[in-house]
């Protein structure tokens, strides 16, 4: 009987273990969406693995020895880990931890060179001398910038639109005499004009006032 007890005592304690076991499991796997987190704590140390997990895969992919299927599933994960993490640095904010996304500076590669992209898709390491994408940086190096609206209001100066044009004594001379030969121009005209109208009516006979 002590012998049957004995077993279905160590039975049961294995049980409790495995069952721990597997609760541990679960409580240490990050989850699988930042929204299902609701602990402020917990969000900024899933934020912290992800950071070593980019941080592993970037050291990993300055291998140029290996293949180039290695490197773009490496490049591939990177990015997708860096978008997995910007979603969890929103879901601190949500929580009322600090916003990582403002404070954050530039990305640099291992070799201490700026992260280039291409849409929001970044290429680290190795991954910026695969085919087809050293095409495309040089691409984008030869190719002239388009202006943009910025660009071509920022040489504008206020005498563009006017704004000192009355600090200018000159302009305001050279306008007023503009103006007052306009005026005796149209006075000319208008006695040139009355002239000859009167002219043509003496000449029909009909009295004038």
């Amino acid at each position: 009987m002590a012998r049957n007890e004995e077993k279905a005592q160590s039975l049961l304690n294995r049980w409790t273990s495995m069952k721990q076991d597997f609760a541990d499991t679960f409580k240490n796997r990050r989850p699988y969406l930042a929204s299902q987190c609701d602990n402020l704590k917990d969000a900024e140390r899933w934020r912290r693995q992800i950071i070593r997990e980019i941080s592993k895969k970037v050291a990993d992919i300055q291998n140029a020895g290996s293949s180039e299927h290695v490197i773009r599933d490496l490049n591939d994960e990177i990015n997708k880990r860096i978008r997995e993490k910007r979603h969890w640095e929103r879901r601190i904010v949500q929580l009322g931890g600090p916003d990582y996304a403002r404070t954050q500076p530039q990305a640099y590669d291992a070799d201490g060179s700026a992260v280039r992209g291409v849409g929001g898709y970044k290429y680290f390491g190795a991954a910026k001398d695969l085919p087809g994408v050293r095409e495309l940086f040089q691409k984008e190096e030869h190719e002239p910038r388009k202006r943009t609206r910025q660009d071509m209001y920022k040489h504008i100066e206020p005498d563009y639109y006017g704004f000192r044009d009355d600090e200018d004594e000159q302009q305001l001379k050279d306008e007023e005499e503009a103006e007052h030969r306009l005026k005796q121009r149209a006075m000319d005209g208008w006695n040139a004009a009355e002239a000859k109208r009167k002219a043509q009516v003496a000449e029909l006979g009909v009295p004038t006032d």
